[in-house]
């Protein structure tokens, strides 16, 4: 990493907001010992004596130290001259990691943010990883675990708000106390899927990467927009019909609830069809699976069960076999423009698949393909849309 520092000319202006403790306490009030015997005394004040913490904020700082590992007694020079390295340099990994801005005088960091620094940059002068992938790396971290926060901290008030009866307000205050005895055991699992997720991701984007290409060559000429890119899927979207209208007659928690059991019916279908859900963008969710019959699969099982839910709505499904770009967690290329033009299209309950995907699909008896009449589509000009329905077997079996 870069070993110039930079100076006082730093655009700072997110300063840290301690958590008061006895210094920041105002004066003791004054006591009249020349009052008269017998007269009001002076207004006692009702929260706790001058100089100590609330239980609420003894909590607080508690459970601060627990998730930080230790009081905060670093400042920002002091943390990256522990780990060797300029402010620079350092602010490059804390601003990946999706820190604020801190000054000089901020006493932010504990030794355990040291120690993480020094890893990092351990790992690039090591030349294990390049300072550019490095920074992508740290990016995916604090972005992936700043949703996964926030998911589990409205999922646990939800639940304490349901349970208990409390208003969401009092939900979050008790929530502080709820957590030291759920961190290390969340952690323990954060690690653990971890773990599963990266053995996954290296079945799927390296070992059958070239099987996938291989496979995905039938029906090509070889001059098609995606084929200079990297990787075969089959590319999908479920979309939610009249979710606008309907949300526009619902009430906040009513609407939570819907999305929730959207994109976690959703999140159930594409795992067990061994597909990965890329990301759910209010009524609609993306999708990709390893082959044409994986997606058919997924496909069609999200078209039915949203049928099926006495609750939700129909969704629209399209799916296209074809070659994607994947990076920073999310895929790019024609493919995927294709696959959300053909949602469009789709009527409500059925699955839109287009005609190269469709010549992919023909020889399996699983699926049914019927024609639709052809459609001019911004950017692909004429296409041909295949419906896909089900043929013989069960389909995926849910438990």
């Amino acid at each position: 990493m870069s070993v110039e520092d930079q100076q006082s000319g730093e655009d700072l202006d997110q300063e840290f907001d301690a958590v008061p403790g006895p210094s920041d306490a105002g004066p003791e009030p004054d006591v009249d010992d020349d009052a008269e015997p017998g007269s009001s005394p002076a207004p006692v004040p009702t929260g706790p004596p001058t100089g100590v913490m609330s239980a609420e904020r003894l909590a607080i700082k508690a459970l601060e130290s627990k998730l930080l590992g230790g009081e905060r007694k670093l400042r920002r020079r002091e943390v990256a001259a522990g780990a060797g390295v300029s402010i620079l340099s350092a602010r490059k990994v804390w601003r990946a990691l999706g820190f604020p801005n801190f000054n000089d005088e901020d006493v932010a960091f504990t030794e355990r943010d040291q120690a993480a620094l020094s890893r990092i940059l351990d790992l690039v002068r090591a030349g294990l990883l390049t300072e550019e992938a490095a920074i992508s790396v740290t990016r995916s971290i604090g972005q992936m675990t700043d949703r996964m926060v926030v998911w589990q901290i409205e999922a646990l008030v939800e639940d304490m708000v349901s349970e208990q009866g409390i208003p969401d307000a009092v939900a979050r205050k008790q929530l502080v106390g709820r957590l030291p005895s759920l961190v290390d055991s969340l952690e323990e699992i954060l690690v653990y899927s971890y773990r599963r997720q990266l053995n996954a991701g290296i079945q799927r984007l390296a070992v059958r990467a070239e099987a996938g290409l291989q496979a995905s060559e039938e029906g090509r000429e070889g001059d098609e927009d995606d084929s200079p890119l990297p990787l075969a899927r089959a590319v999908g979207f479920a979309d939610l019909v009249s979710y606008t209208s309907l949300s526009r007659r619902m009430n906040e928690k009513t609407l939570a609830q819907l999305v929730q059991r959207f994109e976690n019916k959703c999140a159930e279908i594409i795992s067990v069809g061994g597909g990965r859900l890329v990301k759910t963008v209010g009524d609609e969710v993306l999708y990709i699976a390893e082959t044409p019959a994986a997606g058919a699969e997924i496909s069609l099982a999200l078209a039915q069960a949203f049928t099926e839910d006495e609750i939700l709505p129909q969704c629209r499904v399209s799916m296209v076999w074809g070659r994607i770009l994947s990076r920073l967690g999310d895929i790019y290329g024609p493919t995927v423009n294709l696959a959300a033009r053909l949602t469009t299209l789709a009527q409500p309950g059925t699955v839109l698949v287009d005609a190269m995907t469709a010549a992919a699909l023909g020889q399996d008896d699983r699926f049914v393909l019927v024609p639709q009449k052809s459609e001019n589509v911004r950017g692909f000009g004429e296409i041909h849309p295949v419906m896909l329905a089900r043929g013989r077997g069960k389909g995926l079996v849910l438990d």
